[in-house]
């Protein structure tokens, strides 16, 4: 495959977990990649060099998706680099601990904090990437949340933006076919820094023992997912793929 006509993917919140594990996915398919983070540098370069030893090349790019001219900069920045955008994958979200029955913890600024990101920054980077995407016919795979589905989760706010990003993902789909395909993943516990952070070890495999398959993801199992949505399958758009173990049947 030339270096021209090698297809293109940027991966927002790629630093870590899943984004990393997807990252390396595509590379090991034959994709240059872009990696976005908002704060883990140090981490984010580590995954462009797991990438560049897949013989992929990389473009690594700091962007807050909760600004919409930040975004806007990244997308001209992968365009002047690559000329082209072939799959968008919506990884980045943000999230703030509070137990449910908490309300009053559930603050005005921790609900802004969750919308700005998760929801608004996933928009703004489908709506830049919309112009590259048409003319390389591709597609957009985020990644949601069963928090989405059955309004669990670590707080209110990230279940009800999480559901948020199921209907955008649907809305997406409609608006922009046939030219792009929009679909989303909705992983249930994945075995992450970011869920360790709230579940011990012991904590997690208690939580998973009466799920059918009884564990939670690891990342490259979301990845998996992701990779097929984006290139296994082209008369896939406007779903939300449940990968939880058999948790929500």
């Amino acid at each position: 495959m030339s270096e021209e006509s090698r297809p293109v993917v940027l991966v927002t919140g790629s630093a870590t977990g899943i984004g990393r594990a997807t990252a390396c996915r595509f590379a090991a398919k034959g994709y240059d990649v872009v990696v976005n983070y908002s704060r883990s540098e140090a981490e984010a370069r580590e995954t462009c060099r797991m990438v560049e030893s897949l013989r992929a090349k990389t473009l690594l790019i700091q962007c807050d998706i909760g600004d919409d001219a930040a975004v806007c900069k990244m997308f001209e920045q992968i365009e002047t680099t690559f000329g082209k955008l072939d799959v968008l994958v919506n990884n980045a979200a943000t999230t703030h601990i509070v137990d449910h029955k908490n309300l009053e913890e559930m603050s005005e600024d921790k609900w802004d904090d969750i919308l700005r990101v998760n929801v608004k920054g996933t928009f703004f980077c489908i709506r830049a990437a919309v112009p590259m995407l048409k003319k390389s016919g591709g597609n957009v795979v985020s990644v949601s949340s069963v928090a989405g589905i059955g309004g669990e989760g670590s707080s209110i706010a990230y279940a009800a933006r999480k559901g948020a990003v199921n209907t955008l993902t649907k809305s997406l789909a409609r608006a922009l076919a046939p030219e792009i395909r929009v679909n989303a993943v909705c992983p249930g516990p994945v075995d992450t820094r970011w869920l360790r952070k709230m579940m011990s070890g012991e904590q997690i495999v208690q939580r998973t023992a009466s799920y059918p398959l009884q564990r939670a993801a690891q990342p490259e199992d979301i990845a998996d997912a992701i990779l097929y949505l984006a290139t296994g399958t082209t008369l896939t758009t406007g779903q939300c793929l449940v990968v939880d173990g058999g948790r929500t049947m």
